[in-house]
């Protein structure tokens, strides 16, 4: 009998959660949030910090061990901004977690701090799971806030509210709350001939092949989005499309929402500016892709990675 994966969850009930920066199991205490949450949480005992210098984390750096986290009596030296200070949430423990921006520029910090960015603490392990997943939060919330310092309607300063979930005009009173950009990333699979398409962009390391992507546009399901991207960059046909997994996206703060889409046709047309190659590949080819890259010299993205896991995930689905 024969069985499409488009018709089961298998073989993972919840994929999201083996994906990078997807563990983040801070209570958010999200309907307590008020005016006093941040000051309540600083004069807390045992609060723990994370300090942005742009877009990069400070890490403390002894020559052995990289740490993210700090006390607020160390973070001194760095002139932290404890006027946008955000309110993570709390640790099981009741410990809260906090972010701060600081006023020291990377280029400035000296040689005990280490900044990194997403992309660094992904793929070099610098920190373990559930700090990854915190970050993605405290990431997200200091560029949001970072970015709306002036009312978009009259050009007045904008104040912090609620821990760094609301933003309100000083002048006329406009509120905004941030945001999340949602991205469609889908693997196509062609059923018939057991196949898959992924595409390479120009940017992409040497070798690497992935899924293809899109950011979804207003007024726009998830299921039409991953139809529109898929034929504007590869011109192939889509149909049933199935949720797969999600995954935080922290640069600066979008959400990946990996799909599955039935190919309906099978001549690549595509899209030149976008893609240097795209093209159909089979099991046994992605199989070698993920496990043994250097073979082929073809790879996959990194474990962690949404696409990964989507090719990963299709591979192991008839095992």
């Amino acid at each position: 009998m024969s069985h499409s994966l488009f018709d089961s969850d298998v073989p993972h009930p919840e994929p999201s959660n083996l994906t990078a920066f997807a563990a983040n199991d801070l209570n958010r205490d999200s309907e307590h949030r008020d005016e006093q949450s941040v000051e309540k949480a600083l004069a807390k005992d045992g609060t723990h910090i994370f300090a942005f210098a742009g877009d990069k984390l400070v890490l403390k750096h002894d020559g052995q061990v990289l740490d993210p986290l700090f006390a607020r009596y160390e973070l001194q030296e760095l002139q932290p901004d404890w006027d946008e200070t955000v309110l993570l949430g709390y640790r099981k423990s009741g410990e809260p977690r906090l972010a701060v921006p600081v006023g020291i520029g990377v280029d400035d910090l000296t040689s005990q701090y280490k900044p990194a960015d997403g992309r660094t603490l992904f793929r070099e392990m610098l920190i373990d799971e559930v700090l990854l997943g915190e970050f993605a939060q405290a990431a997200s919330l200091i560029r949001w806030n970072g970015d709306n310092r002036f009312c978009g309607r009259c050009g007045s300063a904008m104040e912090i509210h609620i821990g760094g979930y609301k933003r309100v005009c000083a002048a006329c009173q406009h509120m905004i709350f941030p945001r999340t950009d949602p991205v469609v990333i889908m693997l196509t699979i062609d059923e018939k001939r057991d196949l898959c398409l992924l595409g390479r962009s120009p940017h992409f390391a040497p070798g690497m092949y992935s899924c293809l992507a899109g950011f979804v546009e207003p007024g726009e399901t998830i299921e039409n989005a991953v139809r529109r991207e898929t034929l504007e960059e590869s011109g192939i046909r889509t149909g049933r499309i199935r949720y797969h997994a999600s995954q935080p996206w922290p640069m600066p703060h979008s959400l990946m929402i990996g799909c599955y889409a039935e190919a309906k046709s099978t001549e690549i047309n595509r899209d030149e500016t976008e893609l240097e190659d795209c093209r159909w590949f089979t099991r046994e080819e992605t199989i070698e892709m993920l496990e043994r890259p250097s073979a082929t010299g073809k790879a996959s993205p990194p474990k962690g990675a949404i696409a990964h896991r989507l090719m990963r995930d299709w591979v192991e689905w008839k095992r």
